[in-house]
């Protein structure tokens, strides 16, 4: 994939994430950052608008290329982790966490009573 490409398609990810939690309106990612700016934790903000003067520089300038790609696909990647909501992710670790838990109980049910259990299978 291209540097141009790649800016895109991360560039349409945070517009989206924006538009859908943070309710955000405009054309480009700058509007969309002003738009919501009160609503968005203060660190992501700068990281927001470097990805978005990236962005207006691939979309402006012919022959376009990346002088740090790891850089900048590494500040995608903190934004995208800082605008999707935590909670999600909070109640999955729970419902996997009480799964883990409730399958060691019966493992250990099943430990302690496998000589009168094993009576009924037969």
């Amino acid at each position: 994939m291209s540097d141009v490409e790649q800016v895109v398609v991360r560039t349409r990810k945070l517009e989206e994430l924006l538009r859908q939690q943070y309710h955000a309106h405009g054309d480009g990612l700058h509007q969309l950052i002003s738009s919501c700016e009160e609503r968005l934790p203060h660190d992501v903000i700068v990281k927001l608008r470097y990805v978005a003067t990236v962005e207006d520089k691939a979309d402006g300038e012919a022959g376009f290329q990346l002088q740090d790609r790891k850089a900048f696909l590494a500040v995608c990647r903190e934004c995208e982790k800082e605008l999707t909501p935590r909670s999600g992710r909070f109640i999955w670790r729970v419902a996997l966490m009480l799964m883990m838990l409730m399958t060691l109980a019966a493992l250990v049910v099943y430990y302690i009573h496998w000589e009168e259990l094993l009576q009924h299978l037969r």
